[in-house]
């Protein structure tokens, strides 16, 4: 028997935190991310962790994204001194993200000290992220690593970001009846994020098989995603369209894994010559510039279309004429001030920190322009407003009136649509299916989905509710 308790991204896609206890008493965390939504709410759950969370005796990281990393350096804070086990590419962005992260959470603390008493600290700081370093053990794909006594783990490519892996675990289950599985040995599956096939940069994600358990995400379980050939054709279209009437094109993309992918499809579409226009592009995110760097070190990680372009044919696949990475503040503000048809590309992801805000405070109210939105944005999000196409959204404390056109690319996504989990699921071989990180409408459809075409028990998760297999 097998104890699982979800201590966030349960009916929901962000906070993901997975705690399995084993038989013999021993308790690993499968991620450890940070809840993001509204203030109030998001300071409340980020805040605190359960005592059982804190007694967990290793950590085993999915992927650096900040809603699965990013509470890690304030579970070190609150006296978590255990291992934490991860990939090496995953290692090397989680110290650029944790930093990024932390510093965000300074700033944002720093303007709440001006409008607000008693004055409020950051929720961790670049200090605390630095010291979190330390607790990182790396383990390559495919490698068996023993975390904890009895209980053998393994990552395998998960195809969503640099690193990201799926984790394979078996252990022991000595506490089911001999007429069962008595002292045999139960393999579990957790999906993390699951990629796509077919995404540019990455390889495939691998099929995880002959389980007994499966904790799945359920991100997109209800939706399917547009063909990933369309990609650069649809790209190119609001490209064009937005520049022939004299306005830019904003991108709020994760700064990981989705900002490289589109400076790898407009250099294809560059090198192809079907992007005629002199259109400047801008990365303006001193995280992706920093991302693209670790990108380059990890080239290990790439499909062979992608190594075959970077290493044998040397085609650098994340430079091209027209492209700047930005870094510094100054030049940032300028983007703003060019009335002439530019790409930026900026964090974060779901526009509810970065320079992407203010990019959109000021481009938004401009019918010319075009936000282009290339990802998931979870509910109460910025992202998700102008998804919403609201008349008008708040940002910085400030009513802000939406005139721009609001286009969305699916393709884009790194997130498995249904058929692509479903087809997982039933692969998998695994008996019983517990749905996590997806809204509620999602992890809904899912579970009965599995249930009615495979007759497979799936259930899923509420917050701090066990569940017992």
């Amino acid at each position: 028997m097998i104890k699982i308790t979800s201590f966030g991204a349960a009916q929901t896609v962000t906070g993901s935190k997975h705690l399995l206890e084993f038989p013999n008493g021993k308790k690993l965390l499968l991620d450890c991310g940070l809840f993001q939504g509204r203030r109030k709410e998001s300071a409340i759950r980020n805040g605190d962790f359960p005592s059982e969370v804190l007694a967990a005796d290793a950590v085993i990281l999915s992927h650096a994204h900040i809603d699965h990393s990013g509470a890690l350096p304030s579970l070190i804070k609150a006296g978590f001194s255990n291992p934490i086990f991860a990939t090496p590419a995953t290692r090397d962005l989680c110290e650029i993200m944790l930093k990024d992260s932390a510093y965000i959470h300074e700033q944002d603390a720093r303007y709440l000290a001006k409008k607000v008493w008693p004055k409020p600290k950051p929720l961790y700081t670049q200090a605390d992220a630095a010291a979190t370093m330390g607790y990182f053990q790396t383990k390559k794909y495919n490698e068996v690593f023993e975390p904890v006594e009895g209980v053998k783990v393994r990552f395998i490519d998960a195809g969503h970001i640099l690193g990201s892996a799926q984790i394979e675990i078996e252990f022991i289950d000595s506490s089911t009846s001999s007429e069962q599985r008595n002292g045999s040995t139960r393999r579990l599956g957790f999906t993390g994020d699951l990629g796509r096939k077919h995404l540019p940069i990455l390889r495939d994600p691998a099929q995880l098989q002959n389980l007994d358990i499966l904790i799945t995400e359920s991100t997109y379980a209800n939706r399917q995603h547009d063909d990933l050939r369309t990609i650069e054709e649809e790209l190119l279209a609001i490209v064009k369209k937005t520049a022939e009437r004299g306005g830019k094109i904003i991108i709020p993309a994760f700064s990981v894994e989705r900002t490289q992918e589109i400076v790898y499809v407009l250099h294809e579409l560059h090198a192809s010559g079907r992007l005629k226009l002199d259109i400047p592009i801008f990365v303006d995110s001193p995280l992706a510039v920093n991302a693209t760097d670790i990108f380059k070190k990890h080239r290990d990680c790439y499909d062979a279309e992608t190594y075959e372009d970077f290493i044998e044919k040397g085609k650098g696949p994340f430079t091209m004429a027209g492209l700047e990475y930005v870094r510094d503040v100054e030049r940032s503000k300028e983007l703003n001030t060019m009335n002439y048809p530019i790409i930026i590309i900026s964090a974060s992801g779901m526009c509810e920190a970065g320079r992407i805000r203010h990019h959109l405070r000021n481009n938004i109210s401009d019918p010319k322009n075009t936000v282009l939105i290339v990802g998931f944005q979870a509910e109460n999000t910025l992202g998700r407003k102008l998804v919403d196409k609201l008349p008008e959204v708040r940002i910085f404390d400030q009513t802000i009136p939406r005139r721009c056109e609001v286009r969305i690319l699916n393709a884009f996504s790194a997130h498995a649509d249904s058929e692509e989990l479903f087809e997982n699921v039933k692969n998998s071989g695994a008996k019983k299916i517990i749905c996590v990180h997806g809204e509620q409408s999602s992890v809904t459809f899912l579970a009965e989905r599995i249930q009615k075409e495979l007759n497979i028990e799936a259930v899923f998760t509420e917050d701090e509710k066990m569940i017992e297999i």
